[in-house]
């Protein structure tokens, strides 16, 4: 996906001033910024070997061995779980170093229900 801008006030090429910018990343507020985040967490996920769900797109699934992990995306929230507490606090690493992401620990309330471990 390809996203242009003009040129932003004080920052217009003289000699080019029809030209337009293509952004590199979306900019957040853009309408196009929640899709090109789902794009980029999608391809991510996807070399990290997780499987999309076929029923449900916004799960995804990593099996390997005996191990399972869940990955569950609703708008710009993440739940992750699995069998292997190591492995989960492992890919939130991983995920730290790819995202800017805030972890809020264990889950308690997830739209409106009340999650008792």
């Amino acid at each position: 996906m390809h996203i242009y801008m003009a040129q932003p006030p004080g920052f217009i090429d003289l000699d080019h001033p029809s030209h337009v910018c293509k952004l590199r990343k979306a900019i957040y507020g853009l309408k196009q910024a929640p899709r090109a985040w789902y794009h980029e967490l999608h391809q991510f996920l996807i070399a990290a070997r997780f499987k999309n769900s076929y029923v449900d797109t916004s799960l995804f699934v990593l099996k390997i061995g005996s191990t399972l992990l869940y990955l569950l995306i609703y708008v710009d929230d993440i739940i992750l779980t699995g069998n292997s507490t190591a492995q989960v606090e492992q890919f939130v690493a991983t995920l730290a170093q790819k995202f800017s992401l805030k972890d809020l620990g264990s889950l308690s309330y997830f739209l409106g229900v009340e999650v008792i471990p």
